[in-house]
């Protein structure tokens, strides 16, 4: 069964980092396709910079043209919290108690977990693909997360692609040295973010007026 491979994120703007990771995340796992699941209002941070569903729409004019990737609303059209827990509960009603799910995030965003709504039941549902630049130091501050890694620590990706769901693997990854941030930055100081982002997406936020653009 052809595993499900997601990345989740406020994507406030999708980026051609966010989009050129999970480009790489479809090659390297072999699978056909990689989601981006943007998060409804989140509740885990301020509200970003323009609407949920413009949030969306972006995503979706950033993978319109790659069969490789593709745009799920359920987080945005949902009217539950953007819970993670919520999303995975769903992906496996769906996908059945077979299929390999997949929840890929930052390293900074996974030591952020212990944080998260009923974190540890995650892995009943999905494993945990976690994203590392090379060279981090493997020591997280949280010793609850440092257990619940060692706990589940698959030591190959493979045990991923095998199994339904259970364990979390780390990889080390370089990514664009892209950010969200700096785009909106940019964009409110009147520059242009030309090619850190997707053309479509670009003129979308010209087209919306977001992130002060004028």
């Amino acid at each position: 069964m052809q595993p499900l491979v997601f990345m989740g994120g406020t994507f406030d703007p999708v980026h051609n980092g966010h989009l050129r990771t999970a480009l790489e995340l479809k090659q390297w796992l072999g699978v056909d396709q990689v989601c981006l699941i943007p998060s409804g209002a989140p509740v885990h941070r301020d509200e970003p910079g323009c609407t949920p569903r413009q949030r969306l729409e972006m995503v979706q004019q950033a993978v319109q043209d790659e069969p490789a990737l593709c745009a799920d609303p359920r987080e945005i059209e949902s009217d539950a919290p953007s819970y993670s827990l919520l999303t995975l509960q769903a992906l496996r009603r769906e996908r059945g108690a077979d299929c390999p799910i997949i929840m890929t995030m930052g390293m900074d965003a996974y030591q952020t977990l212990p944080r998260w709504h009923r974190w540890e039941s995650f892995l009943d549902y999905a494993h945990i693909l976690v994203l590392a630049r090379p060279g981090y130091e493997g020591a997280e501050a949280d010793q609850q997360l440092l257990n619940f890694t060692r706990t589940h620590q698959a030591s190959e990706v493979g045990e991923l692609l095998s199994q339904p769901a259970g364990r979390v693997h780390i990889q080390e990854l370089t990514p664009l040295g892209i950010s969200a941030t700096q785009i909106r930055q940019l964009i409110a100081q009147g520059q242009s973010p030309r090619y850190l982002l997707p053309e479509p997406v670009w003129h979308y936020i010209q087209q919306h007026k977001l992130y002060g653009y004028h």
